[in-house]
């Protein structure tokens, strides 16, 4: 089993560096996920003289706005980077230096790859394949993407779907991070925090 189930990937991130490289791991404590369906709506003139019952049209164009919140606290860690010139480097952190580091990362740009964080991993456990087979149990990223290959399964009807999860290595939330906070209290050497990540595709 991994050492931690929460972590966030920097822009520098790719597929080789597995959960350990380029990313930085969460002590969490809870997780509140929120989806938020946007669906244009509005009354039909002259609808309830009919029938008695006024109605309402709406146009379901595809749309949602989600938003991960996650509290819990920073430890001393070990952290693993790519520098410059392309050499990995480990190193253990302070809370507080982990805390600042976020903190750096947060207020910099998607140019900045060794800075911008642009990815959220939330592993859960799954006993339940991408078409619907069960497996022994293993680890998955949290993901808003269906069972099914396109036209299959839950993705019927959707002709270009994204791949659905398969293992702890799959690619986890793109978005970014919309708010990080920290405490930092002289009795005690954790640091709480809280971060408000929203789910989106970014550009640069």
């Amino acid at each position: 089993m991994p050492d931690y189930y929460v972590y966030l990937k920097t822009g520098k991130h790719d597929e080789g560096d597995g959960a350990t490289i380029n990313t930085i791991p969460l002590r969490v404590n809870s997780v509140s996920i929120s989806t938020s369906k946007t669906i244009p709506s509005f009354p039909i003139p002259l609808s309830g003289l009919a029938t008695g019952e006024s109605l309402t049209a709406a146009l379901d164009l595809g749309m949602a706005t989600k938003n991960i919140s996650l509290s819990g606290f920073i430890v001393e860690t070990s952290i693993q980077r790519e520098d410059h010139l392309g050499n990995n480097f480990n190193v253990t952190m302070t809370p507080q230096e982990i805390a600042q580091l976020i903190h750096s990362s947060v207020d910099s740009t998607g140019l900045a790859v060794n800075q911008a964080i642009k990815e959220l991993v939330i592993l859960i456990p799954s006993k339940v394949n991408e078409s619907y087979t069960e497996v022994t149990e293993r680890l998955i990223p949290w993901t808003f993407r269906a069972r099914g290959n396109p036209d299959t399964y839950d993705n019927e009807g959707v002709p270009a779907s994204n791949n659905f999860p398969t293992s702890e290595s799959s690619p986890g939330l793109e978005g970014f991070v919309r708010s990080f906070s920290t405490t930092l209290a002289g009795e005690t050497v954790e640091i709480e925090f809280s971060l408000e990540f929203e789910v989106a595709s970014l550009a640069p």
